[in-house]
């Protein structure tokens, strides 16, 4: 039996030191053991099982006539020549736009003033531990289910012996009192006031971490300078923490569009379509009317509609990084 020579490198003077310190052939480009990769299959698996099958199914049945019992029967476009005529689902985003301003436009603007004041003023006078109480006490809402939140504002605005009549009339404001989630002119306003309640915690704790990395001394040279409270909000504050504002603003828009908890619980999309909304309209057309197939059609254009505003937000956001960057 023969045996093989020892490599000519390591027989040189110092071989056997670089052999050592040469890379794993694990790590060189296109070796056989480089298989990192495989560590991405569990992800890509659980990937295409829960959201690219269903979505390709969802897509499929919007072409389809399909009561969830028996076989898909191909329609082609009906569905969606429906739905472009369908006064409900139109009513249902003209709702959406009603929830974008409670969950985004309200949300982002008070809880930037009030994320401000509360790292700005409340944490110099009063100190840190106060600032981080009302800061939980504001993100509290946010760690409610919400149908469990839903139920607790139904207790409180019920016609009857609801604790907002109950109140109004302990003040001698008994005209006041109303059916305030059954009557069409104050179903969707109440929805939205809960709304602004639930969302407000979520920018404010954003907003406040964001404020960690802004370098104090901006806030005292332009203290020093005669900046009040409101021009250092504007002209500091804002420009520093504008990617945080996107991101919430992004997201905050993403959840308005889809609600779904809040409407199921208190309303149930009435009464008649006041406070009905997409993710709501699809439901019922999936399990009440049993139109699968228009449901998944309702479904599919507001997962068009989400992905559309994502896509201009993220372009809007890449255009203001490049004009800093210019600047």
């Amino acid at each position: 039996m023969s045996i093989a020579p020892a490599p000519l490198e390591a027989a040189k003077p110092g071989g056997a030191a670089r052999a050592a310190l040469r890379p794993p052939s694990s790590l060189i480009p296109g070796s056989s053991r480089n298989a990192y990769w495989l560590y991405l299959v569990p992800g890509l698996a659980l990937l295409t099982i829960i959201v690219v099958v269903p979505l390709v199914w969802n897509v499929y049945l919007t072409f389809t006539d399909y009561r969830g019992i028996r076989p898909p029967e191909w329609i082609g476009l009906d569905n969606w020549i429906e739905l472009a005529g369908d006064s409900v689902f139109w009513t249902s985003f003209a709702n959406s736009i009603a929830m974008i301003v409670a969950m985004v436009v309200v949300p982002t603007l008070l809880g930037l003033l009030l994320a401000a004041m509360l790292f700005d003023l409340i944490g110099k006078k009063f100190g840190a531990r106060l600032a981080s109480f009302l800061r939980a006490t504001y993100y509290l809402p946010q760690i409610l289910p919400a149908v469990i939140a839903a139920i607790v504002i139904g207790w409180i605005l019920r016609p009857q012996n609801g604790a907002l009549n109950q109140v109004l009339e302990a003040v001698g404001l008994g005209a006041l009192q109303h059916n305030w989630l059954g009557s069409p002119d104050t179903a969707l306003p109440s929805i939205m006031v809960i709304m602004v309640w639930v969302q407000l915690g979520y920018p404010i704790v954003i907003f406040m971490a964001a404020l960690q990395r802004v370098d104090p001394e901006l806030y005292e040279a332009a203290e020093l300078d005669g900046a009040n409270w409101y021009q250092r909000f504007r002209a500091i504050t804002v420009g520093i923490i504008r990617p945080e504002i996107f991101v919430v603003t992004l997201t905050c828009t993403i959840a308005a569009l889809k609600v779904f908890g809040p409407v199921y619980a208190l309303t149930g999309g009435g009464p008649g379509t006041a406070t009905i909304v997409p993710a709501y309209y699809a439901y019922s057309e999936f399990f009440q009317s049993q139109q699968v197939g228009y449901g998944a059609t309702i479904a599919t254009a507001l997962t068009i509609v989400i992905a559309a505003v994502s896509v201009a937000f993220i372009l809007v956001q890449n255009r203001y990084e490049r004009q800093e960057e210019e600047r």
